[in-house]
């Protein structure tokens, strides 16, 4: 992942940080996420998002996070999954990193550069869901877009699953 990890170099050395050195998004008007779906026996997980996050409160979305650290992408996924959903490494079969994608939100007034990925289970966990959801769902992927979903989230889940396909 040499290009996303290009720009948050970047962005590391142009923007404030937190006390504990993360990067600190808020006055950009872009900003790096990691989106990591969710995949078993042919269904993905949606995570409801709840009153406590910055952005897309209430709608369906999926594991995400800023990229505002050092550290390999697949050490941040990793750690995403954990935090929010409590699903380890040992749950997963493969996890696959999709190309970067650029989207524009103009109701907030700020560009995703999104790093997607899809890490395919061995069977379905037990979800334990931290502060930044509400509630949870598996679904038929093709009925992505019937939800409520964060900004082009089934885009980015058609990209990441094209890659998927592709590297089978």
């Amino acid at each position: 992942m040499p290009e996303i990890d290009k720009i948050i170099k970047d962005f590391y050395g142009k923007l404030p940080k937190f006390d504990d050195g993360r990067i600190d998004y808020h006055t950009s008007d872009t900003a790096p996420v990691i989106t990591v779906f969710i995949e078993c026996a042919g269904r993905i997980l949606l995570l409801k998002r709840s009153n406590k996050v910055g952005n897309y409160r209430k709608k369906w979305s999926t594991v995400t996070g800023y990229l505002d650290e050092l550290k390999p992408i697949k050490e941040k996924a990793l750690e995403e999954l954990s935090e929010e959903i409590a699903v380890s490494a040992t749950d997963i079969e493969k996890l696959y990193f999709g190309r970067l994608q650029k989207v524009e939100d103009g109701k907030i007034n700020k560009t995703w550069i999104i790093q997607p990925a899809l890490a395919k289970l061995n069977k379905k966990p037990e979800i334990k869901l931290d502060f930044e959801h509400t509630e949870y769902k598996w679904i038929d992927p093709n009925e992505l877009s019937k939800y409520d979903i964060d900004i082009e989230l089934d885009k980015t889940f058609a990209l990441v699953k094209k890659y998927f396909d592709h590297n089978l």
